[in-house]
């Protein structure tokens, strides 16, 4: 088990390095110039040329990197050339409000996708299987940001349930936080509740035909009992794995869903400040971004191998 963690540490830590370097390039080839953004449209030569010198922006890239990556493995990823506030603070400002939206997603999509899943599984071939499959599908046709205005459109305006946008911390007002993230949190998880369900159905359509599921039919055991106990902990594991990977587009979901709904979150701060060229915040939000993907995934892989012990012995099998 050592041995597989020291192996995945490794693969996190170079993933992590190519990132970090096809970021911080591939922000330096946006349009435009920083110094004017941070020196304003009336400024002269001699004071875009200072702030140039100030940041360092006059170096080669090479060495512009090498100095982020220096500073940034000390936890300093510099501060905001529009807001002059460290990354760091806008950061820790920004990111709980979109990790409690992307929890709250995952929350929707697990709720709807598991037991659909695995009722479409069990019941194939019925009206059921039909309902959940056509379910699935609107799930992963509709765009969120046409699903989200509708939202809008029918729960507050017309029947005046639910606020239309807004933000309200959890501490300050716990009903009014709920209420606010009702509409985004679902709008968010519906496409990861489709791609779930699909995922929790083909899997549990494969592990119930396996053998030792016969075996368990065979001795009696009644339906529900190997569903709940034998079947359902071998097919959700290649959905733990997609959860995982799916992550990723929750986050990139979340800039679409947070401009709708106005949540002040961190997909409307990437917008921000890709548009406003302010290249220490891109860098900081996207390597974070990167960071807590690869944790992720590290943490899927290891859940992986806890859920079904053949990948674990296989790795120790393998490190010999």
């Amino acid at each position: 088990m050592l041995d597989y963690l020291i192996q995945r540490l490794a693969i996190s830590a170079v993933t992590l390095a190519v990132i970090s370097m096809i970021v911080f390039t591939g922000v330096r080839l946006i349009p435009g110039d920083p110094a004017r953004v941070m020196a304003g449209t009336e400024a002269d030569a001699a004071g875009l040329e200072e702030i140039r010198q100030k940041y360092g922006l006059n170096d080669s890239i090479p060495v512009q990197y090498l100095r982020w990556v220096g500073l940034a493995i000390r936890g300093d990823l510099g501060e905001s050339i529009r807001t002059r506030e460290t990354v760091t603070k806008t950061v820790g400002r920004k990111l709980p409000i979109t990790m409690e939206l992307a929890c709250l997603s995952i929350l929707v999509a697990l709720t709807i996708a598991i037991p659909v899943g695995v009722l479409s599984a069990v019941r194939r071939n019925t009206v059921w299987d039909y309902l959940a499959n056509g379910l699935s599908l609107c799930g992963l046709s509709v765009p969120s940001f046409w699903l989200g205005i509708m939202l809008i459109l029918f729960f507050s305006v017309r029947l005046g349930w639910l606020p239309a946008s807004g933000f309200v911390p959890f501490v300050e007002n716990p009903v009014g936080n709920l209420t606010r993230m009702l509409m985004p949190a679902f709008v968010l998880g519906s496409t990861l509740a489709a791609v779930l369900m699909r995922q929790t159905r083909n899997s549990m359509i494969e592990v119930l035909t396996a053998d030792y599921i016969r075996t368990a039919y065979s001795k009696g055991l009644a339906g529900r009992a190997v569903i709940f106990r034998h079947a359902i902990r071998n097919g959700l594991i290649p959905v733990v794995t997609i959860l995982g990977l799916q992550m990723g587009a929750l986050m990139g979901g979340a800039v679409v869903t947070e401009q709708i709904f106005v949540v002040p979150g961190f997909g409307r701060l990437i917008v921000e400040s890709v548009f406003t060229r302010d290249y220490p915040l891109v860098q900081g939000v996207v390597l974070i971004t990167a960071s807590a993907y690869v944790l992720i995934n590290l943490l899927v892989d290891v859940s992986y191998s806890l859920l079904n012990p053949r990948i674990r012995i296989k790795g120790a099998v393998n490190a010999r």
